[in-house]
């Protein structure tokens, strides 16, 4: 399952946007199927913080751990808020 981020829009910025977000991915989460990955894709992201990151993507990483891989991160913001959310976890995000 891939999940394109510019979907969520192109400025990823709030707590309350973030957890919106993962709230409006909850029903498409269901239909997952055992052993699948889950591809979070920032392809078109410009912005996107630490906070709307936490809410959206700590919860994903907490449930499927190594089923989740992240694919277009090399925009600056997007690099810069993976590693917060890495320090501030413990955890590290599989990137493809």
């Amino acid at each position: 399952m891939t999940i394109e981020l510019k979907k969520f829009g192109t400025t990823l910025i709030s707590r309350q946007t973030g957890r919106e977000a993962f709230s409006a991915l909850q029903p498409l989460l269901r239909d997952v199927k055992k052993g699948e990955k889950i591809e979070i894709d920032f392809d078109g992201v410009l912005t996107f913080s630490p906070s709307w990151g936490d809410e959206f993507l700590t919860p994903l990483l907490n449930a499927y751990r190594d089923k989740l891989v992240l694919k277009n991160t090399s925009n600056p913001s997007v690099l810069a808020t993976l590693e917060i959310l890495g320090e501030t976890s413990k955890k590290s995000f599989l990137r493809k």
